[in-house]
């Protein structure tokens, strides 16, 4: 812990450095992933701050939407589309996902229940080889899920008509860096 409050010391000494983030933000990404502490969306991707809203979730899951009882996904994913207006939305699955392959694999995750019920919200079951350690295929069948789910939102839904959204499906390979995009033609993924 004590090199990363030292370093959390010498980023605030820098204060000219980040007093125009005082002013607003306007990102024109909402990039969607897993909470898995190797997946870094700006070290991926070279955003700098102001760049990238982000939408941490265990399994990059997009919940279902829901307007009686939403879920703090649903907001953040209303607030980046509505108000600040982002022009394009990443999913971005990654290797080795421990909750992409708990459902390859069918684990049973009766000792943490709220791991368990979150996963339900993955449905359909990923397919993919069970004895694949990188769940590769299950984690790119996973993000098309979403990004289908994704659709259903009624925001995104009307900025795709408009034509003022695109939707983007990513795959990170934590092994390596490599990150491939899904491309709907082909419905293959590919490196970028």
């Amino acid at each position: 812990m004590q090199p990363l409050i030292d370093n959390a010391r010498a980023f605030g000494q820098r204060p000219a450095d980040f007093a125009a983030h005082a002013e607003g933000q306007s990102p024109q990404v909402l990039f969607i992933t897993c909470s898995d502490s190797r997946v870094v969306p700006a070290l991926i991707t070279g955003a700098r701050p102001g760049e990238l809203f982000e939408l941490r979730t265990a399994g990059n899951i997009v919940p279902p939407y829901a307007s009686v009882h939403p879920t703090s996904e649903a907001a953040t994913i209303e607030y980046a589309v509505e108000v600040l207006g982002v022009g394009d939305v990443v999913v971005c699955g990654h290797s080795h996902c421990g909750a992409v392959g708990a459902l390859v694999r069918g684990d049973d995750l009766d000792a943490v229940p709220a791991v368990r019920d979150w996963l339900v919200g993955a449905t359909p079951r990923p397919k993919g080889a069970p004895d694949d350690p990188s769940v590769a295929e299950g984690v790119q069948s996973h993000v098309l899920a979403q990004v289908l789910r994704l659709r259903s939102y009624p925001c995104v839904e009307r900025r795709l008509a408009e034509g003022r959204l695109n939707l983007h499906a990513w795959y990170y390979e934590v092994h390596t860096g490599a990150v491939h995009a899904h491309h709907p033609d082909t419905d293959t993924f590919t490196a970028l």
